[in-house]
């Protein structure tokens, strides 16, 4: 059985999924100008910016600013504004890093370019907003989306990993393969032993895992445990979306992601249909804990706020 199909299958019996990419569907509706941007400083010079889409990570020194990510268009002003009240620095955002191609993720791509910063990706990330193409779980879950403008699309690419050495920092963004989509970056900041996980790690439920754009459950599970083997035990955690996390809560979705994947894994050995899976409520016990409407009360508000929700399948439970 493809990885395509069990990731497919894992997400439709866990009863829904949250669609990040369908985020930049939702901001054409949405009142930015009502939106409030949050900073919270993790360790050093390295902060959380919360808002409207994925969570930002952001370096802020005498050398200037790098961000993890942008969110999305209508708040790259607000996000400005944010990181000048802090007082630190003068200087402008000189590189934005995006974790992957997602639009709530990288809608903010053209402000800040316009704006003077670099955009840096993986090779992946470029060449998936270019093109456009369809973000999708392998299943119910389909979205089209059109090749973006290009001013959006990064300027430097790597294939494996790249450092910026800014404020006194390494800055590594390390490319992990085929998990939550095929351009997936973790973001290391050794000095001040913080890292942002992007899409990889979610607190939102059971996440998201775009197969259509190249993901696997698996890939992201193999994503968690060799970035989790390279981080000091007290590490704080930037995800994609939610809360401010640790090793344990990495090591829980972990978990998780590999005891629903071999359960479901077990049935399609037992040569067992989707239909008899759901029958027999085969994940049953993690959805209390994962299922997206039990697990969204952890994020915040206005990341709540900021993605549709998009069910794959829901059981009778």
């Amino acid at each position: 059985m493809s990885k395509k199909i069990l990731t497919w299958m894992v997400s439709a019996l866990i009863g829904g999924a949250l669609l990040c990419g369908q985020a930049a569907l939702a901001a054409q509706q949405q009142d930015f100008s009502k939106g409030q941007i949050k900073v919270t400083n993790i360790s050093g010079n390295i902060y959380m910016l919360e808002g409207a889409g994925g969570n930002i990570g952001a370096s802020v020194g005498d050398d200037g600013i790098v961000i993890v990510d942008d969110q999305f268009a209508p708040l790259a002003d607000k996000i400005q504004a944010a990181l000048k009240d802090l007082k630190i620095t003068d200087k402008p955002v000189r590189f934005v890093i995006n974790t992957h191609y997602h639009g709530d993720h990288t809608g903010g791509n053209v402000p800040f370019n316009n704006a003077g910063s670099t955009l840096i990706a993986q090779d992946n990330v470029r060449k998936r907003l270019e093109s456009g193409g369809t973000t999708g779980n392998g299943g119910s879950i389909k979205m089209e989306n059109r090749p973006a403008e290009k001013a959006a699309l990064p300027i430097i690419t790597f294939e494996h990993d790249v450092t910026v050495h800014l404020n006194g920092e390494d800055i590594r963004a390390l490319h992990f393969p085929s998990g939550h989509t095929d351009g997936d970056s973790i973001i290391f900041f050794p000095k001040n032993n913080v890292v942002h996980m992007g899409d990889d790690f979610v607190r939102y439920g059971f996440p998201f895992i775009d197969v259509a754009s190249g993901g696997s459950v698996q890939g992201m599970i193999d994503a968690m445990e060799k970035a989790t083997a390279q981080l000091p035990a007290d590490v704080k955690v930037i995800p994609g979306h939610g809360a401010l996390s640790n090793l344990d809560d990495v090591r829980a979705f972990t978990k998780m992601l590999k005891e629903t994947s071999a359960v479901v894994q077990k049935a399609l050995n037992d040569h067992k249909t989707l239909e008899q899976m759901k029958q027999e409520k085969i994940l049953e016990p993690w959805r209390e804990k994962w299922a997206p409407e039990k697990a969204l009360s952890t994020p915040t508000r206005s990341s709540r706020r900021s993605i549709t929700r998009l069910w794959a399948t829901k059981e009778n439970s």
